[in-house]
């Protein structure tokens, strides 16, 4: 939970910068990569990864502009990283508008009563939970997986260490 909107934003850089370094290891051709048949491609979730930041602070009333709920996922990584540099931008310069005594306040998403906070804590979790699937499509592609909370396997011998088992 959130008490302050500048510890939410200092969250938020580390989380968005985090995503964005996932997002800077995918390649055009990766984001076709996908666990089964049915399932959503690497693509795919980088996109709704990015489309989410736009629709649930449009939800919670912060209206970003030029979102287009249905746009179809972009065939380009450099399309969605400047897609999420934008509504990441546009969501920090929109977040001021509410103040750390309104955090508790409840709105009405997706048919619940959130409070702000956890409108907040929900975009944060989202990007977490997504990024993690994001890591084994990438791993079945043939892609090198960015250290996030500590180093990724190819990232151990930068340490003098063999990879973590």
């Amino acid at each position: 939970m959130y008490s302050s909107i500048e510890d939410f934003k200092k969250d938020w850089l580390l989380e968005s910068r985090a995503t964005l370094s996932i997002f800077n290891s995918l390649t055009d051709d990766s984001l076709q990569q996908k666990v089964y048949d049915e399932g959503r491609t690497l693509g795919t979730l980088a996109w709704h990864v990015t489309q989410t930041v736009a629709e649930m602070i449009n939800a919670a009333g912060l209206i970003i502009e030029n979102f287009e709920p249905d746009a179809p996922t972009p065939l380009l990584v450099s399309e969605i990283i400047a897609k999420y540099e934008y509504f990441s931008g546009k969501f920090l310069e929109k977040i001021i508008e509410w103040k750390d005594e309104e955090l508790m306040e409840e709105l009405k998403m997706y048919g619940e009563t959130w409070k702000k906070t956890d409108v907040l804590k929900s975009l944060i979790f989202h990007q977490i939970h997504h990024r993690g699937q994001m890591t084994v499509l990438m791993r079945q592609a043939g892609l090198k997986v960015p250290g996030i909370y500590g180093p990724s396997k190819e990232e151990w011998q930068n340490f003098g260490m063999p990879p973590q088992e």
